[in-house]
């Protein structure tokens, strides 16, 4: 027993890989989640690539569209301390595989061990001659294309002397000719790492939210999707290029909800969007006083035409009248006494809205299959971005299952998770193919909450798969922040958004700093969630040039079009943010904004002269992107003062002054 054992084990160790790989980037999870990058992008992959022993190492990345059959190899190149590195392109959407292979190299072995005895002044007949071995096991094994010239080259050298076939041995073209003969001792992979090439506007956008049912400029007049259609060269000409709508379903009649909230509606109420269905239809259908699916066609392609794409709400639940509940009660959830199971979050409770039961007996798949196809039938409406509301209330596999479904046909579609939960629960639907994420922005106003917060999003593991959204304000939460600190607030927080992510966003009257808020709530008062309003877009006081102006910065701006390549840099003022973003190819920004609406501040920063390869005494050229202005610094130490009745901000694109160089 004890021999066989042994001799088990023994067949078991030699089984195993001689070559580890250690510290793969990019990965999620160890390959159990794709890794999120944008169409165009080089990938860098990067590897501790390990043995033992002093034999050369090489390797390649292989890479393939995953419904590809072959793969394409890049070839490994050495960083240092056993670290490698290779890139490959992303030339089309949708789901990549790679691995890392790597191999004992014979031969880069051999000469490496040739050269340093002959340095040394050791005799290297015998060496000479296991390198004719080498060549011999190629010509033998090796792939046939390169038989010929290796038969030709071990002619030279039987004929040669020692010098010369030493020689020929460390030549250059016999070290490729035997790359190209491909003896791959020792073999290893590493295991499938997946990863989403997704469009641009999956990492940067500029979104804008309205309810088209108060477009019309009347508060009589229920708006239509033609009323918008009349909106969208102000929103264009403010840089916005997403349109987001809340449900523009049917509502409810069912426990309506009456404006304020109430639960006893007037009868011209129009209820909240959010209870879908009723007797005209439910999520694939249109609310008939918004109009139909030809105008709806007619919106989608007039806002194309100005470069808006158009983003729906993607929200799981039904109002009691929805037709889904006379056609399918068994996809509900019911209470012992035969009524339904209506939407509650204590002490809240949604009387005009129950929710499907995806666990249900009966439930799956048709209910799963119904959901699927809601997506699908606006996404052949030509919709490619859907807002999922309160996504983490819902089953996490069902995420998982829909999102895979759809983007395995359309891998031009995203999904944004306004996902408001614990940290990690949104870091999951995230890895699950949410590609972006509603975030703690909203409430991050300190400076050391937005370093601290800012630094967690781009320097830990949630770089590679989290993408952060920015929204300012939204229809349920009206921020504390923004309820008393007027146009400079609204001004602050929509620079952060817009320069800190690459995705920001704001449901309009934001613009108009519109804040009167319900008294100790973070709501706006008078929801238009369930009435309807008539906003005057240019009345006195709005921020409408600022944000145009921020909006033209961004696009103008490679280093704003991410979250990534950011460095906080010293301002010797605690209500004074001050950071760098840049990207790779030289677009470098400095950034700093004032984080007190009420009062002047001053403050000292530091130029990242060093960044540069300047000393302290350096200059930078600097253009102010929201002044129009253009200077040169000389010095680290700069002072800025910001005024609440002006701009509370800067944003200096900066390149170094050739004076100031070393």
């Amino acid at each position: 027993m004890a021999d066989t054992e042994a001799r088990l084990n023994a067949a078991t160790v030699n089984g195993g890989a001689r070559i580890v790989f250690e510290s793969i980037t990019p990965q999620v999870d160890d390959g159990k989640f794709p890794v999120r990058r944008i169409l165009g992008d080089i990938v860098r992959v990067e590897a501790d690539v390990l043995s033992d022993g002093h034999d050369k190492l090489a390797g390649e990345v292989r890479f393939r569209i995953q419904n590809e059959t072959k793969f394409r190899a890049v070839p490994l190149t050495l960083i240092g301390n056993d670290r490698w590195f290779a890139e490959f392109p992303l030339e089309q959407l949708g789901r990549y595989v790679f691995k890392i292979v790597a191999w004992k190299d014979v031969y880069a072995s051999f000469t490496d061990d040739l050269t340093k005895k002959h340095a040394a002044g050791v005799l290297t007949k015998l060496e000479i001659e296991e390198g004719l071995a080498l060549l011999r096991e190629a010509l033998k094994h090796g792939q046939s294309r390169n038989k010929p010239r290796l038969a030709g080259l071990l002619r030279l050298l039987e004929e040669a002397e020692e010098d010369e076939r030493r020689s020929i041995l460390l030549s250059e073209p016999t070290a490729a000719l035997m790359r190209e003969a491909d003896l791959r001792k020792f073999i290893s992979a590493s295991h499938l790492i997946t990863l989403d090439a997704e469009p641009e506007y999956a990492a940067f956008a500029s979104w804008y939210e309205i309810f088209p049912r108060s477009q019309s400029g009347d508060t009589r007049r229920h708006g239509t999707l033609r009323d918008v259609i009349g909106q969208l060269p102000r929103i264009a000409a403010m840089g916005f290029d997403v349109l987001y709508f809340p449900p523009i379903h049917p509502i409810g009649e069912v426990s309506r909800k009456g404006r304020h909230n109430t639960l006893t509606p007037a009868p011209d109420d129009p209820g909240s969007p959010y209870a879908i269905g009723s007797a005209e239809g439910g999520h694939d259908a249109i609310h008939p006083q918004l109009g139909t699916l030809e105008d709806f066609h007619a919106l989608r392609d007039a806002a194309s035409a100005v470069g808006i794409m158009l983003a729906l709400d993607f929200a799981v639940q039904c109002a009691p009248d929805h037709p889904w509940l006379q056609a399918h009660p068994e996809w509900f959830s019911w209470r012992p006494d035969g009524s339904l199971h209506r939407a509650e979050n204590p002490p809240k409770k949604y009387d005009d809205i129950v929710n499907v039961d995806f666990y249900a007996q009966g439930a799956m798949p048709s209910l799963w299959f119904a959901l699927r196809d809601v997506v699908q039938f606006w996404v052949d409406q030509g919709v490619r971005l859907f807002r999922t509301d309160n996504p983490h209330t819902k089953p996490l596999p069902f995420w998982k299952w829909l999102i895979a479904d759809i983007r395995a046909r359309h891998p031009d579609v995203i999904f944004l998770a306004e996902a408001f939960t614990r940290p990690k629960i949104m870091y999951r639907l995230a890895k699950l193919g949410f590609s972006q994420s509603y975030t703690y922005f909203t409430w991050r106003n300190t400076k050391a909450e937005l370093e601290d917060y800012l630094k967690e999003l781009s320097t830990t593991a949630p770089r590679d798969f989290f993408r952060p959204h920015f929204f300012v304000n939204t229809p349920d939460i009206n921020p504390y922040f923004l309820q008393n600190s007027g146009r400079a607030g609204h001004l602050i927080r929509a620079a952060l958004a817009a320069t800190l992510s690459g995705l920001w966003g704001l449901y309009n009257g934001f613009e108009l700093c519109d804040a009167e808020p319900i008294p100790g709530r973070e709501e706006y008062f008078d929801s238009e969630k369930y009435t309807m309003k008539a906003w005057d877009y240019d009345r006195p006081g709005n921020i409408t040039a600022e944000i145009t102006r921020l909006n033209r910065i961004r696009r103008e701006n490679p280093a704003l079009h991410s979250h990534l390549g950011i460095e906080f840099l010293p301002a010797y003022n605690e209500h004074v943010l001050y950071f760098r973003k840049f990207t790779a190819d030289g677009n470098v920004l400095l950034i700093a904004i004032s984080l007190d609406p009420f009062s002047i501040q001053d403050a000292v920063i530091e130029l990242p002269l060093w960044r540069f390869g300047l000393g302290d005494d350096g200059a930078l050229d600097a253009e102010d992107l929201m002044r129009g202005v253009a200077f040169t610094w000389h010095g680290k130490n700069q002072p800025v003062r910001f005024d609440p009745d002006e701009l509370p901000f800067c944003i200096w694109r900066v390149t170094p002054n050739p004076e100031g160089l070393q």
